[in-house]
């Protein structure tokens, strides 16, 4: 009993140790990771619009195995691995996805149904790290972080969508990156369009945008109303109270107060 009482104490002692050396890590390593997760999302974009080539396989692939070293050491150092793991099943499945392109055995996936799903969680797990490298630089969440965000997102949604619904294979698809683009923005804003996507990628990368467009719209929208009400507020001439009416209003009736304690 004693033996696992002092096993359990010396666990649970590490613990603090093991968090502070993690955030530690955290602090080096953003600035580096930011940058690289910002290249994989131009790697990623380029490679679904215009194709992949040699060159972009071998930045890739260079790029991806820093992901893996710095989420082994992460994993490693975390007091509860399972937690992590709970937390961090995006990226597990998107560092676990370009492993089959390096695997000859599964080179004929690419022209199967398997590659496209693999296709999907790719976008899905490169949207997670740049919504994570893009909340580490603006430091906070704001209506910045939500415009910068939703602007990679309409990027990579758009190059997922023309390659999963490209007018050469399905009727009434996307032509080029431009028409991909424009249907993703009219997605996220709620106006939509005529197309809707047919293969079962692209109909649930749809769903995906789309609920993501329903999530940040109203926000989005709220802060701008905020924006313009404010500035009217400012003005004197302006039928919306603002900061000084208000402070006018709680002097007088200060004083009013006072008047009538004097009587």
């Amino acid at each position: 009993m004693t033996g696992q009482m002092t096993t359990a104490t010396v666990l649970q002692s590490g613990e603090p140790d093991r968090l502070n050396v993690l955030e530690q890590l955290d602090v080096w390593l953003r600035i580096p990771m930011m940058v690289l997760s910002f290249l994989w999302l131009t790697i990623v974009v380029v490679e679904l619009v215009w194709g992949s080539s040699r060159l972009l396989e071998v930045f890739g692939t260079a790029i991806w195995i820093v992901f893996i070293i710095e989420f082994l050491v992460r994993f490693a150092l975390a007091p509860y691995k399972l937690a992590f793991l709970k937390g961090n099943w995006v990226s597990v499945l998107a560092l676990l996805a370009p492993a089959l392109r390096l695997i000859r055995v599964f080179r004929i996936l690419r022209f199967a149904r398997a590659a496209r799903g693999l296709r999907l969680v790719r976008i899905v797990g490169t949207a997670n790290r740049s919504m994570n490298a893009l909340r580490a630089s603006l430091g906070r969440r704001g209506l910045g972080y939500v415009l910068m965000l939703t602007a990679f997102v309409a990027v990579l949604g758009a190059g997922g969508m023309l390659a999963f619904e490209p007018a050469a294979e399905v009727e009434g698809g996307f032509a080029n990156y431009g028409d991909a683009l424009w249907w993703t923005g009219m997605l996220l804003t709620s106006l939509g369009s005529e197309f809707w996507p047919k293969t079962a990628e692209g109909r649930l990368l749809c769903f995906l945008l789309s609920l993501y467009g329903f999530a940040v719209f109203g926000y989005i929208t709220a802060s701008f109303a905020s924006f313009f009400v404010g500035r009217d507020a400012v003005a004197p001439e302006a039928e919306v109270a603002g900061a000084q009416d208000i402070a006018a209003l709680r002097g007088e009736i200060a004083l009013l107060r006072r008047e009538l304690s004097d009587h």
